[in-house]
């Protein structure tokens, strides 16, 4: 009779108890091996996500009546990062508007940009 293999915990090499397919000894040590592993993009994915929380601030910081114009040395002035965005809308004539979730902009000539706010959106306080 061949001796059943003792199966040890992935995070703190303890003995496991219980089912067969049990890979930790508990829930601590399974969030912990998994926010290790995760830790990487957890990081990147928290940093853009700050991005675009500012972005926003700054838009509705700048538009407070749903519609503006503004220069872009007044939005880089604020720290707003034209790289990251949350999706675009192309309208039937072409312009490509940007958003940072219900906050968009288009770009219009001589680095001025049209700020706007989705209509299905209410107006909500900066995160």
């Amino acid at each position: 009779m061949a001796k059943k293999e003792e199966k040890v915990c992935l995070e703190c090499g303890n003995k496991i108890i219980g089912r067969a397919d049990k890979k930790f000894c508990s829930d601590q040590c399974r969030v912990s091996y998994n926010n290790k592993l995760n830790r990487d993009e957890t990081a990147y994915m928290n940093n853009v996500t700050n991005i675009l929380r500012k972005n926003r601030r700054i838009l509705l910081e700048l538009n407070p009546s749903g519609k503006a114009r503004v220069n872009r040395d007044k939005m880089n002035e604020k720290g707003f990062d034209f790289t990251y965005f949350t999706s675009q809308y192309k309208t039937k004539e072409g312009a490509v508007y940007n958003f940072c979730y219900e906050h968009g902009y288009l770009a219009l000539e001589n680095n001025w940009y049209l700020l706007v706010v989705k209509s299905e959106s209410p107006k909500q306080q900066p995160l």
